[in-house]
């Protein structure tokens, strides 16, 4: 089957609720604290990223499952209005939609509280056959939220290669605090790209170590070539045998949430245009520090020529 779809993207997809950002420590008593700023926006690791990706100009497709309730209609609402085919996003009959609360601090920290939902029913069963071998490229995110998913990913990914497309996965958060789940090597040794944070790419690799070039170097020699997002001091990539790092370009973020999520967009976009390694990962950066220009995940996302501008004025232009 010719691949009609550049983009597959499998995972969570709830709203948002960001406020912030918090002044002092969050307060319980019934006490009553305000905020400058406070969205209702698209959420979900997933779902941002197919946002990116669309607005960098792939053809995308999302699947995974939301709520037969208000929250799961605005998300199908906003996933179709960024572009992204919603197809094989399901309505379960019995479980809400997600929900998560985001609250922000001045120095770019933040804290999550989600409400699985919906998140706990998600399997591999829920991602249609047609579309898999339709896509050149298969995502997956948010692993430690998603259990039933997880267990059927290593089939999935396997498939997707077979039908020669190109795959990653972005773990995300690990809720538990365990980071070593008995089916990740599995699921490792089916992944392309590995895309976690400094934060994740330090514990998954369970090494006493600050370093995350080793980090990097250690989940490389698991199968996949592992990009690590590290914020303000932009981006590394090990592909088994080179360490290679990109500074991004500087920013001034009104809102980090989602950023990693719009790196992850552009890093796809980026391998699916042909780019090299190294400038597949500097446009990821770029997209990552664009992302932060306003509130909520996907409103400042970039397109592909707005990213481009910016990896051209630092002086490399991939053309």
């Amino acid at each position: 089957m010719p691949h009609t779809l550049d983009l597959l993207v499998v995972g969570d997809a709830n709203p948002d609720v960001v406020l912030g950002p918090l002044d002092a420590p969050l307060a319980f008593g019934q006490r009553e604290q305000l905020v400058a700023d406070g969205a209702l926006t698209l959420g979900g690791s997933a779902a941002i990223m197919a946002c990116g990706a669309a607005r960098l100009g792939l053809r995308v497709a999302f699947a995974g499952r939301v709520g037969d309730d208000d929250a799961g209609r605005y998300m199908r609402d906003r996933l179709r209005s960024h572009g992204v085919d919603t197809t094989a996003l399901h309505t379960d009959p019995r479980l809400p939609t997600p929900l998560t609360v985001v609250l922000t601090r001045a120095e770019g920290d933040r804290a999550i509280v989600t409400a699985p939902g919906t998140l706990r029913s998600t399997t591999a069963s829920d991602v249609p056959a047609d579309l898999l071998a339709a896509a050149r490229h298969v995502h997956a995110a948010s692993y430690f939220l998603l259990p039933g998913l997880a267990a059927g990913l290593p089939g999935l990914l396997r498939t997707a290669r077979s039908n020669g497309a190109t795959t990653s996965l972005d773990t995300n958060d690990d809720p538990s605090g365990r980071w070593d789940p008995p089916g990740l090597d599995a699921v490792l040794a089916h992944t392309d790209y590995l895309l976690p944070n400094a934060a994740e790419a330090r514990q998954l690799a369970g090494l006493d170590t600050t370093d995350l070039g080793e980090s990097a170097a250690a989940l490389a020699k698991r199968g996949p070539t592992v990009v690590v997002k590290n914020g303000a001091g932009g981006a590394l990539c090990h592909d088994g045998r080179t360490l290679l790092a990109t500074p991004g370009i500087p920013a001034r973020p009104v809102d980090t949430v989602g950023a990693g999520d719009s790196f992850d967009a552009g890093f796809v976009a980026a391998l699916l245009a042909g780019l090299a390694l190294p400038d597949a990962l500097e446009l990821a950066a770029v997209c990552g520090a664009l992302s932060t220009r306003a509130h909520g995940g996907t409103t400042a996302q970039p397109t592909w020529d707005e990213a481009f501008a910016q990896v051209t004025r630092n002086g490399k232009n991939p053309a």
